[in-house]
């Protein structure tokens, strides 16, 4: 067989082994985010259960993780149960993730001394299946291993959510290399809503939906998590139109 001819052969065995695996894939349900602008863009109307989804911050939150840290903790404190949270740098602030919904007694932390054992706590994690949720603060992140956690959280029904934070800016160019993740998202802070009064509005997101399975790409504008963990559509962007410039101002900012 010519190399001509060898290459549809091998590009019909690869979607021909994606459609199996699709087939194959367990449904665990979704979480909703409760914002229709939002669920009807997931598979599913929300945030698959029993599946592995990647969080990281835009510009410098790629090495803070502040937003994509409280961005995590919204949707991890509307699941019951408790929460393992893994992570290798010890500056975790739980008084903020309170302040996103998630109760500070719900969750176990694991200090790992370094990126093997994060991943093999957040694989363990997985599987043990008693588990809400797994968060782990992962740098580098390959296809092998992000096989292994979608397959491990598939299997219990956990949430896994790979939350990727570097230690220098450069290294976030990482974020590019494909993963099996459902869902890829990124959370940069943007400007607040003013206030008539002296203040400080509501925290404000740039979310990026960068990855969906079985879905498409997509950029949303959001309030940040309130105490409950919900998002919110900003009031001048709920009519629709309006929305339109929040694209354009997230992009800028």
């Amino acid at each position: 067989m010519t190399e001509i001819g060898v290459r549809p052969a091998i590009s019909a065995l690869r979607d021909k082994i994606a459609r199996i695996e699709s087939a194959e894939r367990r449904s665990n349900g979704a979480l909703p985010f409760g914002i229709d602008t939002v669920d009807r863009r997931l598979p599913g109307g929300g945030l698959a259960l029993g599946a592995l989804h990647e969080i990281a911050g835009g510009s410098a939150g790629a090495v803070d993780a502040a937003a994509p840290a409280l961005f995590a903790a919204g949707i991890v404190s509307r699941l019951p149960g408790q929460i393992l949270w893994c992570m290798t740098e010890a500056d975790l602030f739980a008084p903020a993730l309170a302040q996103a919904g998630l109760d500070p007694d719900r969750v176990i932390y694991f200090h790992a001394g370094d990126e093997v054992s994060l991943l093999t706590a957040f694989e363990e994690g997985l599987r043990h299946g008693g588990l809400a949720a797994v968060v782990a603060e992962v740098r580098r992140l390959s296809m092998k291993a992000s096989r292994r956690l979608q397959l491990a959280a598939e299997a219990s029904g956990t949430v896994a959510i790979a939350l990727r934070r570097w230690k220098r800016l450069a290294e976030a160019s990482d974020f590019g290399q494909p993963t099996a993740s459902a869902t890829r998202w990124r959370v940069t802070p943007v400007p607040s809503t003013a206030l008539p009064v002296a203040g400080v509005g509501r925290h404000r997101w740039f979310v990026e939906l960068i990855r969906c399975r079985a879905g498409e790409s997509a950029d949303f504008l959001l309030e940040a998590c309130d105490a409950q963990g919900h998002l919110a559509l900003p009031a001048d962007l709920a009519d629709g139109p309006a929305a339109a410039q929040a694209w354009s101002f997230g992009t800028a900012a």
